[in-house]
């Protein structure tokens, strides 16, 4: 299966027409034609039902389609970051954080770092589930993680970044928002959002409150839907400030509460890298002077 083929069985299920998709793509219909037919020997079933005007999916070429069309726009992707390399960068470091914990402190991270080291280029890579599975894999250098998670992992150094507070989320024009610090006693009477991949210490605090019988809990698939939830005034939510974004969109207020997250990053030990090292040592900067962000 040839990139050319991918495009041409791309083009020809958004136009339908096999006269009209070898014009968009510039070749001979019969050159199209041709390569469509080749395509459908490879893979051993029917991708289109022609017909006398055009060509139409099958079943089976609606989901195949649907996975090229995906495949195509990784593989430009990755062209595109493989020429933005090459043309300037003679070594990459990739880091793999969670989008809102990374959005403040990271450009800065990168800005610092590459006065010191032109030539190594750092790629952020966003995830919020499977990070570590990723990191094991060797697809990326930097991992950020809970130390509690880093327990078991092998052939892998931690770096000690910050402890990370749990806060009250709430719209800024909530009362609680005017408070300097949240007990138990305020959130009584009010509706919290739980679950939304709550790392285990959070969970244990939730559980505590809703197990007063003094709070309603509403049940949040993910950190996002949380945030919708909050803005359309069904509840509020307790978070580690690693997850604030600094939008001030919402108020985030200290909880009255002794536990905390152990923030870390995780490194290969195989890799020994000095601009991994000097990248490193500037996020733990930038992170410990930061004692004006919720964290």
């Amino acid at each position: 299966m040839t990139t050319k083929q991918i495009d041409y069985c791309i083009e020809l299920a958004r136009t339908e027409s096999f006269s009209r998709g070898a014009e968009n793509m510039f070749v001979s219909q019969p050159t199209f034609s041709y390569q469509i037919k080749l395509l459908e020997e490879e893979v051993g079933f029917e991708i289109f039902v022609r017909n006398g005007k055009g060509a139409t999916l099958t079943p089976a070429g609606e989901q195949f389609v649907s996975f090229l069309a995906n495949m195509r726009e990784e593989l430009k992707r990755a062209i595109e970051q493989g020429q933005n390399f090459s043309a300037k960068y003679k070594e990459n470091i990739t880091i793999s954080m969670m989008v809102r914990q990374a959005i403040y402190f990271l450009p800065e991270a990168i800005r610092e770092f590459e006065k010191e080291s032109a030539g190594t280029q750092i790629t952020p890579r966003f995830q919020y589930d499977n990070s570590i599975d990723s990191f094991l894999k060797n697809e990326s250098d930097i991992v950020f993680a809970l130390e509690e998670q880093t327990k078991q992992l092998a052939g892998t150094t931690v770096h000690k970044l910050f402890q990370s507070h749990i806060y009250l989320i709430c719209d800024k024009n909530d009362p609680l928002a005017a408070k300097n610090l949240i007990t138990d006693e305020d959130l009584y009477g009010r509706t919290l959002m739980v679950g939304g991949g709550s790392p285990t210490l959070l969970r244990a605090v939730q559980q505590k409150l809703i197990s007063s019988g003094k709070i309603s809990y509403f049940n949040s698939p993910d950190h996002d839907s949380t945030y919708i939830n909050i803005a359309s005034g069904k509840g509020i939510c307790l978070a580690p400030g690693f997850l604030n974004d600094h939008s001030g969109q919402f108020a985030w207020i200290p909880y009255d509460c002794e536990d905390t997250f152990s923030c870390v990053l995780c490194t290969h030990k195989s890799d020994q890298r000095k601009s991994l090292d000097a990248f490193i040592k500037i996020l733990q900067k930038l992170y410990n002077e930061a004692v004006a962000f919720p964290l």
